[in-house]
């Protein structure tokens, strides 16, 4: 892959179509649709990152939801996961706006990029192991592109943990053997990269309370502060 800038990169990822499962399931859910979202001309294909070719912050989550950005064409935006997300953004001053409804909605981010180490939609959530390898590159592309200016990475998810290292390694940090282990909170420095592990604020953890909205800020605001940008402190 010869990307040589990050919206190049970003519109060859909207053009792929090499796990035929998620190509499939993409497009059916476009066609189909949901009752409440209609009137929608649904995006129904790659979802790319989303921030700043300049970031110093990447979050790295599993990949769209059916109804959120493979609707809107935007990592996290227009789902839930998405509302818990980009309200914390706001809330440590990394976020122009607490909400994410559809791209041209004004929301910027500062310093901070959103990615995914599977680009398609998968059914129930689940993308399969195949599927992460096939879409693993493009995370290596984008990882190597940002590796001037990128000093930190939130990591959310144990899927996304597993999908995400083998990346760096791939990009060129010092993976080390055995591999860093999951946790919530967890925190590893590679060379000149902190890793920081984090509850994926999906539903099932946000509504049960295993993610509450402090844990997720005291997260978003530690890594913010180890890639030298300037979070907003607790109210």
């Amino acid at each position: 892959m010869d990307a040589s800038s990050l919206s190049i990169l970003d519109r060859r990822i909207t053009d792929c179509r090499a796990c035929p499962r998620l190509v499939s399931w993409r497009e059916e859910v476009a066609r189909g649709k949901r009752a409440a979202f209609a009137d929608w001309t649904y995006w129904g294909r790659p979802v790319p990152g989303f921030g700043p070719a300049d970031a110093r912050l990447l979050i790295v989550g599993l990949a769209p939801a059916a109804h959120g950005g493979n609707r809107t064409g935007r990592m996290f935006t227009g789902d839930r996961s998405g509302d818990v997300l980009y309200k914390a953004l706001h809330d440590v001053g990394l976020a122009s706006q607490p909400t994410s409804s559809h791209v041209g909605d004004g929301l910027e981010l500062y310093g901070v990029r959103v990615t995914a180490p599977v680009h398609c939609a998968p059914p129930a959530n689940k993308p399969t192991p195949g599927e992460r390898d096939t879409c693993r590159p493009w995370l290596v592309q984008e990882l190597r592109l940002l590796r001037p200016t990128l000093r930190a990475v939130v990591v959310l998810g144990r899927f996304g943990w597993q999908a995400a290292l083998p990346a760096f390694a791939e990009a060129g940090w010092p993976v080390p053997r055995p591999r860093p282990a999951f946790a919530h909170g967890a925190r590893y420095l590679l060379d000149d990269l902190e890793l920081f592990g984090c509850f994926h604020v999906s539903q099932r953890n946000t509504f049960t309370g295993r993610l509450t909205p402090v844990m997720l800020r005291d997260v978003l605001r530690t890594a913010a502060r180890a890639a030298g940008l300037d979070p907003a402190d607790e109210v």
